[in-house]
């Protein structure tokens, strides 16, 4: 048999590892010759160098040649001897009986070793990420990136007429959503902007009579340093024309099942649904994960005679209201250090105040709120919240949305510790796919709450039963957007789209107050008898990430972007020369103290660089 392996040990296995320089883990009576393993993108094979002197080249080559080192080796295929198989390696019952080897070339010192179990930083991963590509992990990880992308292929051409439409990266700024980077053009002042999502083309190709779409697009944020996104990323991105909430959610339901890993356990369709409000009310959050219980539970009628004064004065006000969560054996994994820090979490960031309350257990933590609990209260708390011996509830009090969006967070910061401490409540290989349904269709501004911005984008439909309210109380309007939520990440969003020239108009110009102007080639559009159409995009990456596992987004992408935005391997982004900027019109204004990195650069660019 003849291949091109590369050199080197069993990614992250170390007793193979022990055995790749030929050092034979068998009595020297019985096998008097070296074994070393080779490594090709298919996986591992054990080769064996016969001990007599037409084989004294090739033992050279192969015991001399560094690790990783890429050679070519022909021999014979044999069985291993009886008794001396390896379970480990789906290759562990043959190897090769080497005849000829050749060093194709020769590789230098590391930086790192390529083993899983070799603890590098990410920074260090990421400047040579070639050579992190040939991990194990990395390997799987990749492969199977585009085992399941090959699959949705498959499942929306073959099985369901769509087309794989490319779509453009030099746009046009638009309205609302993310930042878009801009790339400047030659033209005096004029720049293209790369799309954050083929958001508008898609709609047009609806128009065009394109009524299935799908493409594995490619999108662009110019967002900064965020955890877990990068400034480019992968939409799996969809778009139909006649089809209604339902009729998406079935789709994706059936191309995930379609596409999912066969290692993994077969999903079970269709997946549950939830109102944002329920969503909101129940965990805290628009996407909950849903693999464990700690159910935030509306309490405000235990307390609506409470001698507490801060409970009173929450349930004075409007929206109001008295929540409280419930940890499981708390008693036992909460510490009083974990308590005080979740205080002052809810302090500093919320400026609320959260209370720890032990219904059925002796201890109280110094809590303010346990002595005035009167009996006939706790027993109501115990029965609505099902609160068991060494339960730990902790309290809040406020308005709605702000008092649930911080049990919320508590719920997942509750969720680390136990963790931490031994408990088991996130199953990794547990799947929890959820759709989420009815978002507002406006939300106040951060900056001027008076005014209103998109909750999703601005080419969303209102819901049906809440068009009248477009004109008297926009804020009150639920939309036909949908977010599919896996395990406590949002993976996919999509939404029913306006179709109709004047309402999409009046929602841009009069209540998001959009210059028009920018969308007047989508409002022209839709004026040419544009159908009912809606769609939705996947995240490819953070999909992949949780069915993997993988720790980060950056895992399972080839060549990502750092924290910062950075290309480590390359050092991009990277300075321009000013002649290099002179075509596009631009000119640099350098910081006082960057004068001696602008010399440099100019003189190190050279016409002909």
């Amino acid at each position: 048999m003849t291949s091109k392996l590369e050199m080197g040990p069993h990614p992250g296995n170390s007793w193979e590892a022990s055995i790749a320089w030929g050092k034979s883990l068998f009595h020297p009576n019985i096998r008097q010759n070296i074994f070393l393993v080779l490594r090709d993108c298919h996986g591992l094979v054990q080769v064996v160098i016969p001990q007599d002197e037409t084989a004294a080249s090739v033992k050279k080559i192969l015991c001399e040649a560094p690790l990783e080192s890429v050679v070519q080796v022909s021999g014979t295929v044999i069985s291993r001897p009886p008794g001396q198989e390896n379970a480990k390696m789906p290759t562990g019952e043959i190897e090769i009986k080497v005849k000829t080897a050749e060093l194709l070339n020769s590789c230098k010192k590391l930086p790192f070793e390529i083993k899983d179990f070799v603890k590098k930083t990410e920074a260090l991963r990421l400047q040579y990420r070639y050579l992190d590509l040939r991990s194990f992990q990395m390997q799987y990880n990749l492969r199977l990136r585009s085992q399941v992308v090959m699959k949705m292929r498959e499942y929306l051409c073959n099985l369901h007429g769509f087309a794989d439409i490319e779509t453009p990266t030099l746009f046009k700024r638009t309205p609302g959503g993310a930042k878009e980077f801009l790339v400047p053009s030659r033209e005096h002042g004029k720049f293209y902007s790369l799309p954050q999502s083929p958001q508008q083309f898609k709609q047009l190709l609806m128009v065009g009579g394109l009524d299935r779409y799908f493409q594995v697009a490619r999108c662009y944020r110019d967002e900064g340093s965020r955890p877990d996104r990068q400034p480019e990323f992968t939409q799996i991105d969809i778009e139909m024309s006649f089809v209604d909430q339902t009729g998406i959610q079935s789709l994706i339901e059936g191309l995930l099942q379609y596409s999912w890993p066969s290692d993994k356990d077969p999903l079970v369709v269709p997946f549950p649904s939830m109102t944002f409000a329920e969503a909101l009310a129940t965990y805290g959050t628009d996407k909950p994960d849903t693999r464990f219980g700690m159910k935030i539970v509306d309490i405000s009628n235990v307390f609506k005679h409470t001698e507490v004064r801060f409970l009173q004065d929450a349930l004075s006000k409007p929206q109001g209201a008295v929540k409280a969560m419930c940890v499981r054996e708390g008693a036992n994994y909460l510490k009083k250090k974990d308590i005080e820090s979740i205080r002052k979490f809810a302090a500093d960031h919320f400026k609320e105040e959260v209370l720890p309350v032990f219904l059925k257990n002796k201890e109280n933590w110094n809590s303010p709120v346990a002595k005035f609990i009167l009996e006939k209260q706790r027993l109501e708390l115990i029965r609505l919240m099902e609160i068991q011996e060494d339960d730990v509830v902790l309290l809040t009090a406020g308005e709605h949305k702000k008092a649930c969006s911080l049990l919320g967070k508590l719920r997942l910061a509750c969720a680390d510790i136990l963790e931490m401490n031994g408990m088991v409540l996130r199953d990794p290989a547990l799947f929890s796919f959820l759709w989420v349904v009815d978002f507002p269709l406006f939300l106040p501004k951060e900056d001027n709450p008076l005014e209103l911005e998109s909750a999703h984008h601005p080419f969303t439909a209102p819901h049906p039963g809440d068009i009248h309210l477009l004109y008297t109380e926009p804020e009150k309007v639920r939309s036909q957007h949908y977010d599919l939520v896996l395990n406590g990440s949002e993976i996919g969003g999509g939404s029913i789209r306006i179709h109709d020239a004047e309402l999409q108009h009046y929602i841009l110009a009069t209540l998001l107050k959009e210059d028009v102007k920018l969308l007047s080639h989508l409002l022209q559009a839709l004026d040419y008898g544009a159908p009912p159409h809606g769609g939705i995009a996947l995240g490819l990456d953070r999909l992949m990430c949780l069915i993997t596992g993988a720790a980060s987004i950056r895992d399972v992408i080839a060549f990502p972007k750092s924290f910062r935005g950075h290309d480590l391997m390359s050092n991009a982004p990277d300075s321009v020369s000013p002649q290099e900027l002179k075509p596009y019109h631009i000119q640099v204004s350098w910081p006082a103290d960057s004068e001696a990195e602008r010399s440099s650069l100019n003189h190190s660019h050279h016409p002909e660089s």
